[in-house]
């Protein structure tokens, strides 16, 4: 993956996304379990949900390494995106994708909750599905840029490691494979994130006419 002088200078949006996400991770570790009870998403059916949890979760992250691996992504792929976007877009994109992997989450738990595979006070945390929407966005605009990843000496191209990343996804939240994670929300930002690049990318090409 190429660098450019200005990539290690963190646009806005994504400076405070993860001064924010920093911001909550200690404020867990203060609370506890009760920051949970109050910032991380819990089904709607659920006693414990509130409706500010639809954003607040997307800023939780239950460890070290949860948060770390997350922001690190944010860092790389969301920078990018915002110094081509500018940052309203991208806080824009930043959300939706976010709030499509809530959905699309929720949908699921609903299903899992009446066939008693879950918990209904089971709580949701972590970017992510916000995340996952900036991998395919990336993807989508830099298909052919190679990156490398942790025990694989050779690199791959964004879009095959995009869309293995997803195929895993789906054929771990099908078969309940690595349970405890929420598959279908990182499949929900997925499926956000495609569809806005598109209408946006549909929507700009109309423009110039």
């Amino acid at each position: 993956m190429q660098f450019n002088s200005n990539q290690f200078n963190l646009p806005v949006v994504t400076k405070n996304i993860i001064g924010i996400n920093i911001l909550m991770f200690v404020i867990r570790m203060v609370l506890n379990e009760q920051a949970y009870e109050y910032f991380a998403l819990f089904n709607y059916k659920s006693q414990y949900f509130r409706g500010w949890q639809i954003i607040t979760h997307m800023f939780m992250h239950g460890g070290f390494t949860h948060i770390l691996f997350n922001m690190f992504g944010v860092y790389m792929f969301g920078s990018r995106l915002e110094q081509m976007w500018g940052a309203k877009r991208y806080l824009n994109f930043y959300i939706i994708t976010g709030l499509g992997a809530a959905l699309i989450h929720t949908l699921i738990q609903d299903y899992e909750i009446t066939q008693g595979l879950v918990n209904l006070n089971q709580p949701t945390v972590g970017a992510s599905g916000a995340l996952f929407g900036i991998l395919v966005a990336f993807a989508m605009y830099w298909p052919n840029t190679e990156l490398y990843i942790m025990f694989i000496p050779v690199p791959i191209k964004a879009k095959y490691l995009v869309g293995a990343y997803a195929a895993y996804e789906l054929f771990a939240g099908v078969s309940g494979f690595q349970s405890g994670v929420a598959h279908f929300a990182h499949l929900g930002g997925a499926l956000f994130g495609f569809l806005l690049v598109k209408y946006w990318n549909k929507t700009n090409r109309k423009t110039l006419y």
